[in-house]
């Protein structure tokens, strides 16, 4: 990751780190004690970060978006904890899932604690405007995780039915803590209108760059099991793509791969290698990119700054990633 990301948000995220470890403070110790591996299990803090660089860019000087990141962080995380419910996931980050060390209702019960906690902690901040943004972002979230039940296993599910659930399963949340940020610094509706756009197609971006690793990546550097959207029956993009150019008898291959009880690696490797050749993987990724370029010309507005170049560097991240 570029060093100017860094040296402008090193300390700030140091410091929603201690927030979010306060915040995960309670007597009833499995919440402490599932909180400590999640802190443990670290991960990019990619939105905590998101926030703090548009404050800087929307010129805000106090500490208020600190706790607002760690709000930002806890939402994710919660989320986090109920997908890997819902997927039976075996790793998070690289480490074992809440979910197989202490079982599926002690996950859910403490992803409820998180998202509880986040809106206390919101009512704290007080802004109301603030407390809509993310209120409106959660609701999208949920929405987008139940388009995403509704259509597992779906071959028919098209592009655009995709984009519309990471659009709310990913990139809303990316889109609020943007959105914050604008808030903070008190910029113009325009340019607050613009930051949440950029998130918006930031967050897209992402998700379709999640895609591609779930069946490029190495497990150990992708920090959680590759493949397991194909196991879990979740139609994406490189998938729908491949659908979309393959032969008939490639598509009644993979049908067969995708509706079968246990899918080995021999087939993963086959449908890896068709979605491949088909160009499913490159399709998605220049996808990713052109939603890239469409956040970029949301911050044509802003003068240039350091906080600038870095927010458009952390944007060109998204799409170099390989965790």
């Amino acid at each position: 990751m570029d060093t100017t990301i860094k040296r402008l948000v090193q300390e700030d995220l140091q410091r929603v780190e201690g927030e979010f470890n306060k915040n995960l403070d309670s007597d009833v110790k499995l919440i402490s004690k599932i909180g400590e591996h999640l802190l443990g299990s670290g991960g990019k803090r990619f939105r905590p970060m998101i926030l703090i660089l548009s404050t800087r860019l929307c010129g805000y000087e106090g500490d208020r978006h600190i706790p607002l990141a760690s709000i930002i962080e806890f939402i994710h995380t919660a989320s986090l904890l109920h997908d890997d419910v819902v997927d039976d996931a075996a790793l998070r980050r690289g480490h074992a899932s809440a979910n197989t060390l202490w079982g599926s209702e002690a996950s859910v019960l403490v992803g409820d604690f998180l998202f509880s906690k986040s809106f206390s902690l919101m009512v704290k901040d007080g802004d109301m405007r603030i407390l809509e943004v993310i209120s409106d972002a959660c609701t999208q979230l949920a929405e987008g995780e139940i388009q995403e039940l509704i259509k597992t296993s779906d071959l028919s599910l098209a592009e655009d039915g995709y984009i519309s659930i990471i659009t709310r399963k990913t990139a809303a949340l990316i889109s609020a803590a943007c959105r914050i940020g604008a808030i903070l610094g008190g910029v113009d509706a325009e340019q607050e209108t613009s930051m949440g756009k950029f998130g918006l197609n930031l967050g897209i971006a992402f998700q379709l760059i999640d895609d591609t690793l779930d069946y490029t990546s190495d497990e150990e550097e992708f920090g959680k099991t590759i493949g397991i959207d194909l196991k879990d029956g979740k139609v994406t993009l490189p998938l729908i793509h491949t659908l979309q150019k393959c032969t008939s008898q490639e598509r009644r291959k993979l049908e067969e791969i995708f509706f079968s009880d246990t899918i080995t690696p021999e087939d993963f490797a086959l449908v890896t290698e068709m979605i491949t050749r088909h160009g499913g993987t490159e399709y998605t990724i220049n996808r990713a990119k052109g939603f890239i370029e469409q956040a970029k010309r949301c911050l044509v507005s802003f003068d240039p700054s350091e906080a600038k170049t870095a927010i458009l560097a952390l944007a060109d991240y998204v799409v170099e990633r390989r965790n």
